[in-house]
C-alpha cells in the first residue's frame, strides 16, 4: 500500500473504531508499518486538516472527532467526480489550499470500490486551462480578510499604464474570474466604488480607519462579465427563480464599479 492510500486507509480505520480510537502501535501493526511511520501519517493528516484527536491514559489512542467531521455523506461516484472537476476548476491563490482539504476529506470517506470508479470517472475529463495573473498570496491573504472583517485597507496599486498610486480602500467582494481575481471596493481617493485587479496590489496593510456606514453593495460586473453567486449553493432554497445556480443579472446598480484599473 502506498503511502496516498494508507492515508486514506488511516482515516477510515479510525472513523471505524469511534470513541474507542485507536493507539499508534495498533494503526502500525493494522497496516504493517513502524509506529514512527503511522505517527508521521496522522501528523501530515493533522496538517492537512482531518480532525484527529488524542485520547490520553491507559485506553487512550488517536480518534476522529465526529464533533468536527462530516457524518457519512454517501457520494456517489459520479458526485465525488463532480466535485473534483468543479474544486479543479480554478486552482484560486484563496482557495487553493481550502478546495484540497474539502477534497481530501471526501475522498476518506468513500468506500475503495466508489473511489475508483470516481478516478475512473474524472479521468474522462479534461479542463482547459486560461493563463491568469497569480497575485501575491501574503497580499492576497490580507485583502480576503479584510473583505471578510470588514476592515480598511491601504494598498499600492499599479494600474494598467504603469502608474502607481497609494490609496485607502474599503474591500467589498472578491471576484474570481478566467482572466484574474479583482477586489470591489469604495475608493478613498476616487470616492467611488472601483475594481482592483489583486496581481496589480504590490502592498496591503489594514489601517486603523473605521469602515463607512455600508449600505446594500452591487453586484460587479468585471470586463463585461456576470457574476455568479456562490453562497447561492450552500442555500439551494433560497436561489433567484431567474438565475442559473445564482447567477447574478442585475446591473442597474453597478455604476462605477463597472471601472477596473483604479
Amino acid at each position: 500500500m502506498n503511502r496516498i492510500d494508507r492515508l486514506y486507509a488511516l482515516v477510515e480505520e479510525l472513523r471505524a473504531a469511534g470513541s474507542r480510537g485507536r493507539t499508534a502501535r495498533q494503526l502500525a501493526a493494522h497496516f504493517e508499518v513502524s509506529v514512527r511511520t503511522i505517527e508521521r501519517d496522522l501528523s501530515a493528516l493533522g496538517q492537512a486538516g482531518v480532525p484527529i484527536a488524542t485520547k490520553q491514559g491507559r485506553t487512550g489512542g488517536y480518534t476522529v472527532d465526529r464533533s468536527m467531521s462530516l457524518p457519512p455523506l454517501n457520494f456517489t461516484p459520479r458526485e465525488a467526480a463532480a466535485v473534483a472537476v468543479a474544486l479543479s476548476r480554478d486552482d484560486n491563490v484563496l482557495f487553493a489550499r481550502d478546495a484540497r482539504s474539502a477534497l481530501q476529506k471526501i475522498v476518506a470517506a468513500m468506500p475503495e470500490r466508489a473511489l475508483d470508479e470516481a478516478r475512473a470517472t474524472a479521468g474522462k475529463v479534461r479542463l482547459l486551462v486560461l493563463p491568469a495573473p497569480s497575485p501575491d498570496s501574503d497580499v492576497a491573504e490580507t485583502i480576503w480578510r479584510a473583505v471578510r472583517d470588514n476592515h480598511v485597507l491601504r494598498i499600492h496599486y499599479t494600474d494598467v499604464g504603469g502608474v502607481e498610486t497609494e490609496r485607502d480602500v474599503e474591500p467589498h467582494q472578491i471576484v474570481v474570474g478566467p482572466h484574474g481575481s479583482y477586489v470591489t471596493a469604495w475608493c478613498h481617493l476616487r470616492a467611488e466604488d472601483r475594481v482592483f485587479r489583486l496581481d496589480r496590489i504590490t502592498r496591503a496593510e489594514r489601517t486603523a480607519t473605521p469602515p463607512r456606514p455600508r449600505g446594500t453593495v452591487p453586484e460587479p460586473i468585471v470586463d463585461g462579465h456576470e457574476t455568479k453567486l456562490p453562497a447561492a449553493a450552500l442555500r439551494p432554497a433560497d436561489i433567484p427563480r431567474n438565475t442559473d445556480t445564482g447567477l447574478s443579472r442585475s446591473t442597474a446598480k453597478v455604476g462605477a464599479a463597472r471601472r477596473s484599473g483604479g
